[in-house]
């Protein structure tokens, strides 16, 4: 017997359903953090930086993106792999 059951709901509804904490605040505080970091920046080596330090990993998950997206482009054609 297979039973199968939609619901539709919004993203802050299934979250409050299940319990969990509503982190909207904190990611609009962290949204708002970043924009203001933005402002004053003339360089894209200041750019790199402010970046990693607001990446969760710092250094490591940035290489892992970067590594996604030249193996991404690769595969389309457009880049070079340099994973391998």
């Amino acid at each position: 017997m297979k039973v199968t059951v939609d619901v539709d709901c919004t993203p802050a509804e299934a979250r409050a359903f299940l319990g969990l904490p509503d982190v909207s605040p904190i990611h609009d505080k962290y949204i708002r953090t970043m924009l203001d970091s933005f402002d004053g920046i003339g360089s894209v080596e200041q750019m790199e930086t402010l970046l990693k330090s607001f990446s969760p990993l710092g250094d490591a998950s940035m290489r892992m993106f970067q590594q996604m997206m030249n193996v991404g482009l690769a595969g389309m054609g457009g880049g070079k792999d340099d994973t391998k």
